[in-house]
């Protein structure tokens, strides 16, 4: 059987700085691309049903002309789920706590069905407040 999702994983990491230039060229605007790293792949554990999960693609990148870095996730998804805005925050914030920089969250949409437009944003709010507002890039 074919390993699609370590192809996949395999494919972005080799042309990593021309899909984001294709896909994302405000953000290439503004990387170095000389300086891409990819850093080990990140697993957690989901607590409420013990499923360990893993990003799918960490690079580590510097702003252009800064020495400050930043990371860009990339999350392949290929099948529609529930709740996975949620699971993408939850990404959000265990990356972000681990290694104290920004993250670029971006969800490669590679399913056929159904054919709708994907939530790109998870939010908490209130009737009163809206508490978070987490938002993704969606290709």
């Amino acid at each position: 059987m074919i390993d699609h999702d370590r192809l996949f994983k395999e494919l972005l990491s080799t042309f990593f700085a021309e899909f984001i230039q294709l896909f994302l060229p405000k953000v290439f605007a503004y990387l170095e691309p000389d300086s891409i790293t990819f850093l080990n792949q990140e697993i957690f554990t989901d607590l409420s049903s013990g499923e360990r999960r893993e990003v799918d693609l960490l690079a580590k990148v510097q702003f252009q002309g800064q020495e400050t870095c930043f990371l860009i996730h990339l999350e392949n998804q290929s099948k529609a789920q529930a709740e996975f805005a949620r699971r993408m925050f939850y990404y959000f914030a265990r990356l972000h706590e681990k290694h104290k920089l920004p993250v670029y969250p971006v969800v490669i949409f590679s399913f056929d069905a159904p054919q709708r437009p994907e939530p790109t944003h998870y939010q908490v709010q209130f009737p009163d407040r809206k508490i978070l507002d987490f938002n993704y890039a969606a290709i």
